[in-house]
């Protein structure tokens, strides 16, 4: 039988053993696309896991091209390390307009993928038809509706195309640091930010096998790198004295929900030993119930899943 860590045996490791950082893997959303068609069957929600497992085969199609980012500045690099601030800061470097391109190609290989498997509904295809015409024509709308995503003004998101643009977003910041070496983000950064870009995490994972057992990871919202963060401790506030931990009656022992009586916030948490495939995205966005419980709960999640938004009054 596998024997869990106390807080206290964790804080012992040899921290020059685990892995601080990893990047992103190149069959990133492919491997979640399977996950959410996994996940579909017999959900709650299941034609819309079956349109994000559509996005996310898209996205990869897009990840896999060569698309030749400009590489960051070694004096970028060197500033924040002098700062400890993340190099690819999702509010403080300009995007390049290569995002734009990125973002229309997913549109048009959903709309490709559609003519082949399942059709979209009306509704979801002339919204990336919409879409798809504000990106050549009103560019500075989608620069804008990009910003209100990755500054989280949920007062100003269209939550219909919100989805699609970080899909987006997420391919051109997962490109620009897949291929940065991790001895080059600086060692400290802000606790709960994701170290390469800033961006909050959607989820955490326990690891499981190797030097990484029993090991949590948060997982990016935007680049999909993964970062460590001792267990035991709110990913939001970074308490260690008020948490709980919350899962459904006849849910997965592998899928909890961390909530923090300190700052009232709540993330999931997948532990692999008990669900050996969870995806950070896929399977927070399957268990929305759990959601539900926190919210009668009043806890509030700590960000939104980026494939799935809410209006600010909700």
């Amino acid at each position: 039988m596998q024997r869990i860590l106390t807080r206290g045996e964790i804080e012992t490791l040899d921290r020059t053993s685990v892995v601080r950082l990893m990047s992103p893997m190149p069959d990133t959303f492919s491997t979640r696309a399977q996950r959410l068609r996994d996940l579909a069957t017999d959900n709650p929600i299941e034609d819309y896991l079956l349109l994000i497992a559509q996005l996310a085969d898209a996205q990869q199609q897009v990840f896999a091209q060569d698309w030749s980012l400009t590489a960051i500045d070694e004096s970028q690099l060197a500033q924040a390390q002098a700062h400890g601030m993340p190099p690819f800061s999702a509010s403080g470097i300009k995007r390049d307009a290569t995002w734009r391109a990125m973002l229309s190609a997913i549109l048009e290989q959903l709309l490709q993928q559609a003519a082949h498997t399942k059709p979209l509904t009306d509704a979801v295809r002339n919204n990336l038809v919409k879409l798809a015409d504000d990106i050549n024509n009103k560019p500075e709308l989608i620069e804008q509706q990009a910003d209100d995503l990755l500054n989280q003004k949920l007062e100003k998101i269209d939550a219909a195309r919100a989805p699609f643009i970080m899909a987006g977003l997420q391919v051109y910041w997962s490109q620009l640091v897949a291929g940065l070496e991790s001895q080059k983000i600086p060692a400290h950064t802000p606790f709960g930010l994701c170290p390469c870009c800033g961006s909050q995490p959607v989820s955490s994972t326990v690891m499981l096998g190797g030097p990484k057992e029993q090991i949590r990871y948060a997982t990016c919202s935007l680049c999909s790198s993964q970062w460590h963060i001792v267990r035991v401790t709110c990913t939001h506030c970074e308490d260690t004295k008020k948490l709980a931990y919350h899962s459904l009656e006849e849910g997965s022992a592998g899928i909890k929900a961390e909530s923090c009586d300190h700052c009232q916030h709540y993330r999931k948490i997948f532990y692999l030993d008990k669900e050996q495939f969870a995806e950070a995205f896929a399977d927070d966005l399957a268990s929305l119930p759990l959601d539900i419980l926190m919210g009668e709960a009043q806890f509030y999640r700590a960000n939104n899943n980026p494939y799935l938004w809410q209006a600010a009054e909700q």
